[in-house]
């Protein structure tokens, strides 16, 4: 038999005799994705020949990470550093990849790996852990609410056997209920290791529901009631996290501020200080940072994270100050970075390139510290960007670096 190919599957198509997105299921997965092409580029009138130029097999991405594939988006990738990082699961010089079209973002923080080189480099801590799923149940009134709170407290037990029996890896560490009048929303937090595990919890969180269903009066209306929350701006996950709450800090001497970054350390704290704390606060903003999203979406991008998730990375706090011997001491937090390094984008081959360039590809030992060295990393990406670019503004530089670079 003869083997398809992509005009005569775009024939079948325009025939009505195959339908577009089940083309995977009469040639291999390349093969549909040309005939898309071919069909795309036909109806819209446009040229879509580079979206074919792609160096993985579209088998890998099919199903699990793209449907009615057509091809694929080339990102450039570029690299900052290398950068002296001491975390808890993260040490030694590393480079980091960053995958972007801003000019001058990679150039900005390679700037700032240079300067935290020249201190000592960073340090780097992931403080908490745990990806959220919060179901949204409804009962009759607030005392069958109470009633319900009573029950998920007296059978945590019982609901972390129903989550855990869907997993072999991940692990329900809480429960936390919260009532508005006849709805009752609990926030399950799990550990799920070196995995984002998104997908893990909601499975999880299902079962839960169940044995809830089960043995109560509650109905459940979503197994998502945004009390996650998850590719919103929330204020829960500022303050309570979600994912990866991880920290970085350097301390940079008053001379390598003025030599290296041509201000000094009372300027570029009064800035953060004006800009990113006051600035953020009369915006309403709940980041209180100059552009944390751009370190995360380029390491996201160039990771193979759900890029969605950068609404919760960018929920980051960063601090200056001026210490008592002159020096510069400088700081970001980040509450609620969902990174993993198993599932999802990270098995695409150059995703998989930037989580070995970073040597943190695939599961950790003990589990969870490849998750949480890439936590560090992304943390001491986003220090080294607020460094470059504080001291851009303090330096009066910011323009001119852009007019250079980012045209």
């Amino acid at each position: 038999m003869t083997e398809p190919t992509p005009a005569s599957l775009a024939e079948r198509v325009r025939d009505g005799e195959v339908r577009f997105h089940e083309l995977e299921e009469h040639a291999d997965a390349d093969t549909a994705a040309a005939a898309r092409r071919l069909l795309v580029a036909e109806t819209a009138d446009a040229d879509v020949d580079a979206l074919g130029e792609y160096a993985f097999d579209a088998a890998d991405a099919h199903g699990s990470n793209i449907e009615n594939m057509v091809g694929a988006v080339q990102v450039p990738m570029g690299v900052a550093g290398p950068v002296a990082v001491d975390g808890g699961a993260l040490s030694g010089e590393r480079y980091l990849p960053m995958a972007t079209t801003e000019g001058a973002l990679v150039a900005s923080i390679n700037r700032g790996c240079s300067v935290v080189n020249d201190a000592g480099g960073a340090t780097a801590r992931v403080t908490k852990s745990g990806m959220t799923r919060a179901p949204v149940f409804r009962v009759a009134d607030v005392a069958e609410a109470e009633a319900l709170v009573s029950w998920v407290r007296d059978n945590e037990e019982t609901l972390r056997e129903a989550a855990e029996s869907t997993t072999s890896h991940g692990e329900l560490l809480d429960v936390t209920p919260y009532v508005v009048g006849n709805n009752v929303f609990l926030r399950f937090r799990y550990d799920t290791k070196d995995a984002m595990g998104m997908n893990m919890v909601t499975i999880a969180t299902r079962e839960a529901c169940d044995a809830i269903e089960a043995e109560t009066d509650a109905s459940l209306v979503a197994l998502s009631g945004n009390l996650c929350s998850d590719k919103k701006p929330a204020a829960i996950n500022a303050v309570e996290g979600r994912g990866r709450s991880v920290s970085a800090d350097v301390e940079v001497p008053r001379e390598v501020v003025e030599e290296r970054l041509h201000t000094t350390p009372e300027s570029i704290a009064e800035i953060n200080t004006r800009k990113n704390l006051v600035g953020s606060a009369k915006a309403g903003g709940l980041g209180f940072n100059a552009h944390v999203a751009n370190a995360v979406a380029a390491m996201f991008l160039a990771t193979g994270q759900d890029e969605a998730q950068v609404v919760e990375g960018a929920n980051a706090i960063t601090t200056a100050e001026t210490t008592p011997d002159g020096d510069l001491y400088l700081s970001v937090s980040l509450a609620s970075l969902e990174v993993g390094t198993v599932g999802g984008g990270t098995k695409l081959p150059t995703q998989a390139a930037g989580l070995e360039i970073l040597g943190v590809r695939g599961g950790g030992d003990p589990a969870g510290s490849n998750g949480d060295a890439l936590a560090e990393a992304i943390a001491v990406g986003a220090l080294a960007g607020e460094l470059s670019l504080l001291a851009a503004l303090g330096s009066r530089h910011l323009s001119s670096a852009h007019a250079d670079l980012g045209r």
